[in-house]
């Protein structure tokens, strides 16, 4: 495994952030194909066993279950010392007032509540999981800070946004002395490259780490279009993101096959080899299977040429921005 500094901080993780939401009780949330404890163990221990030391969940995987089995996992099978562990809040967790946003009660309560589920007494990375349009932008981020100031947090990130919000919000930090985000986990691969326009110029010019989510575009860059999956086909939120662009994405996947084939290696190897040329620090993944975390683990070793690289670029067309909502 290589392990790269997280933007311009001083924290060492994995080039391969495992992804956490395939895991948790599928009964409790909207994915039926997620994974149970015993299954989500075996993943987790395969990927420390490969040197992954980077976990990435959130409040609302599994309505809680993702956070509880992940934190059950590392307390077995590593030193919480040795782990960096990235949560995320804004999501409904309860029906009623005050059971989402970012307001300071809500982002207070329920980041004590992540910690308990986690079964650690301090996350490594706090995500805002999505903009809140109706909390002023400064309450929100001295409840973070205070966070940080109390030892619960020890880095901030933002997730999905426009990079017009993620500026404000790090501007406020910065004229009030709170900290501000050292991380942007966002929409980004192959068949969607929206981010290239604003977000991650901006993240590079302030040294905040790329962590998309989605490298193989929900397991579109992997396999031929009209092949599917169980997730393929029940993913909703996937679905929206990239069925209306068929038409165009279908090239895209035909070059990622044809590179794979020069190459001698799989599909996902191409995608997230590309991800880390364009600079990203490490690629959200997740996995049903503990192979496919192998297969990850060898596009460390893959190096695209440039032709190859513009070769997959040059047939993408503008995209409608998808992933804030």
């Amino acid at each position: 495994m290589e392990y790269v500094k997280m933007g311009k901080t001083g924290l060492d993780v994995s080039r391969i952030c495992l992804g956490c939401m395939s895991f948790g009780d599928s009964s409790r949330w909207i994915h039926s194909w997620t994974l149970g404890e015993e299954e989500s163990r075996k993943i987790i221990k395969k990927a420390l066993d490969l040197g992954i030391n980077f976990f990435d969940t959130a409040n609302v995987y599994g309505m809680g279950t993702s956070e509880e089995y992940l934190g059950r996992a590392l307390k077995d099978y590593a030193r919480r010392e040795d782990v960096v562990i990235a949560t995320k809040v804004s999501e409904p967790m309860r029906p009623g007032p005050n059971g989402r946003g970012l307001s300071r009660k809500a982002v207070l309560a329920e980041t004590d509540s992540c910690l308990k589920r986690l079964s650690t007494d301090y996350i490594d990375l706090l995500y805002i999981h999505r903009w809140d349009y109706q909390t002023p932008v400064e309450e929100t981020m001295e409840a973070l800070n205070d966070l940080v100031r109390a030892g619960k947090v020890h880095y901030l990130g933002a997730s999905s946004m426009y990079a017009w919000q993620f500026q404000k919000a790090n501007y406020t930090a910065q004229s009030h002395g709170w900290s501000g985000f050292s991380a942007m986990q966002g929409h980004y691969n192959l068949l969607y490259r929206e981010e290239e326009r604003e977000m991650n110029p901006l993240c590079a010019d302030m040294g905040a780490a790329l962590i998309p989510y989605s490298p193989l575009a929900a397991g579109r860059l992997t396999r031929d279009w009209e092949s599917g999956s169980r997730r393929f086909q029940e993913d909703q939120v996937a679905r929206r993101k990239y069925d209306g662009t068929e038409s165009t994405d279908r090239t895209i996947v035909e070059r990622v096959a044809e590179t794979a084939g020069k190459y001698g290696v799989t599909r996902s190897q191409i995608a997230v080899a590309w991800l880390w040329e364009k600079g990203v620090c490490a690629p959200v993944v997740g996995v049903t299977k503990e192979r496919y975390l192998d297969d990850f683990a060898g596009a460390l070793k893959v190096r695209l040429e440039r032709a190859d690289m513009q070769y997959l670029e040059e047939a993408y067309v503008p995209h409608r921005i998808v992933g804030h909502e």
